[in-house]
């Protein structure tokens, strides 16, 4: 039973945002790294590719991720006879391709922050004879905290507000794939405005706490810095 009307939207909702989060910094920080030290004429590719999402609608992008993740097709095929389910219209696609979406709004804050370290300090490292992954941990991680601290958030505010690409992939199955936007969707459509407030506002209150935090620990410890 809910806790309260929507109560179970949104915890379906909070659990995507930080499954997606949690996966994002795990693979957004060596592609972020690699982005922010690399010198290949590739990098503008690489680069465009990331921050497509960003710019393409998300039906579009919807659209297609429903056809790779289609059980007719090679990774949809491959999974149904691995778990025998579809990534369609099921939570792990919802997933994927939320990871997706995101993608740009964690990968760019943490090349920015990667950037601003500099090479001297890595290369005074290695000279002092640090092996890379360890100059790494110890001084690119604890210099670039508030680009991460700036990921997690925008990652995480990113997915919760997510609609075109969960409709598309995900459907509308409630426990499963109903998420706060397509609640609050479904509350319009019904003309039910009274849920749709309450599920508008507290999506507009996280969101506005999550970016005051962000902006007041940012400017905190750029005040120290």
């Amino acid at each position: 039973m809910d806790l309260f009307p929507g109560s179970g939207p949104l915890l379906l909702t909070i659990k995507l945002a930080s499954i997606t989060t949690l996966i994002l910094l795990i693979i957004g920080t060596p592609v972020a790294w690699w982005l922010s030290n690399t010198r290949l004429k590739i990098k503008p590719l690489i680069e465009t590719i990331v921050a497509l999402p960003i710019v393409l609608p998300p039906t579009v992008m919807g659209f297609y991720l429903l056809i790779l993740l289609s059980p007719q097709s090679a990774i949809g095929s491959w999974w149904f006879k691995l778990t025998g389910e579809t990534l369609t219209f099921n939570f792990t696609g919802l997933v994927i391709a939320s990871v997706l979406y995101s993608f740009p709004f964690v990968v760019q804050p943490l090349q920015s922050a990667f950037e601003s370290v500099g090479r001297d300090l890595m290369e005074a490292a290695y000279t002092l004879g640090a092996k890379p992954l360890d100059a790494f941990f110890s001084i690119a991680m604890p210099l670039a905290k508030r680009g991460f601290l700036t990921a997690s958030v925008l990652g995480f505010a990113h997915t919760l507000g997510e609609f075109g690409v969960v409709l598309m992939v995900g459907g509308n199955i409630p426990g499963e794939t109903r998420v706060i936007s397509i609640a609050i969707y479904d509350h319009v459509e019904m003309l039910e405005y009274t849920q749709a407030h309450m599920l508008s506002a507290m999506l507009l209150g996280f969101a506005f706490l999550a970016m005051l935090l962000m902006y007041t620990v940012n400017h905190q410890q750029a005040r120290h810095s």
